[in-house]
């Protein structure tokens, strides 16, 4: 199968480059990448129509991947619960290797065939569940086989993957591909392709968890106050929706302690 995320740049003898050239040929092509996933809008939306109707039943959200892929959905994963005050077990990223790869490279643990399938199985992972495999060649073994053990299983997967033709899309009942090209620097899918990775995941989680009711407006009415900059935007937040004074708002969010709490008492 031929690959595009490893094809050649078009881009030639990078290190004769002046660092302005580096920087705009880099911005040049990053400019592509939201084309690309704008293209994958209709794959991305029957999966999120998927997902919300299975989790407002109690099912989670699973993200698996190896490497930069996987490292983007346990960032994904990790957003949830500050952002949208979520239990931290509605959204899991799980990456090949652990979380020990998640900081230290180790490439060689997405050649497992039945690693992923262990890992999910920690999670009592069941029919109730959404499985998404993020890899940008779309042959990664440990997603691949991670998927097609969980389609075996009766579990929805899906997919977000950069190479028309991967086996990846096959193992997916919710596919999402998005052909960002070659990448400036050849074969470095952390680029391009990573950063459509992380617009995707973007746009899946913060689909869900509005359909979730967990925004009112454009607010994070349930994002976590866990530091002072979050208090005072939550106050101001109150502050915009009800007309109060600064001093009420925070009175409110502390006695409430949220902002969703907060809006409740008017």
């Amino acid at each position: 199968m031929e690959k595009i995320t490893e094809s050649p740049s078009k881009y030639r003898h990078l290190e004769k480059m002046s660092v302005r050239e580096l920087l705009v040929n880099m911005n040049t092509e990053d400019q592509t990448v939201p084309l690309a996933v704008e293209k994958a809008i209709p794959q991305i939306e029957v999966l999120v129509q998927s997902i919300v109707p299975k989790m407002r039943e109690g099912g989670r959200l699973f993200y698996i991947g190896a490497g930069t892929s996987g490292r983007l959905g346990v960032l994904d994963a990790s957003e949830i619960p500050p952002t949208f005050g979520a239990p931290p077990e509605w959204v899991i990223g799980i990456i090949a290797g652990g979380d020990r790869a998640i900081r230290h490279p180790m490439e060689n643990a997405e050649d497992s065939e039945t690693q992923a399938w262990s890992d999910l199985k920690v999670w009592q992972i069941d029919t109730n569940d959404t499985v998404i495999g993020i890899a940008a060649s779309g042959t990664t073994p440990y997603v691949v086989q991670g998927l097609h053990t969980c389609r075996e299983n009766g579990i929805t997967t899906g997919c977000i993957t950069c190479n028309p033709g991967a086996p990846l899309l096959d193992e997916s009942d919710f596919p999402i591909l998005a052909v960002v090209g070659a990448e400036f620097l050849t074969g470095s899918s952390r680029m391009k392709a990573g950063t459509a990775q992380k617009l995707i995941l973007n746009m899946i989680s913060t689909a869900v968890m509005t359909q979730l009711g967990r925004v009112q407006d454009n607010k994070m009415v349930d994002m976590l106050l866990s530091n002072a900059k979050l208090v005072d935007r939550g106050i101001k937040m109150v502050m915009q929706a009800t007309g109060v004074e600064y001093n009420e708002a925070k009175y409110l969010l502390q006695r409430f302690g949220s902002v969703r709490g907060a809006l409740g008492a008017f």
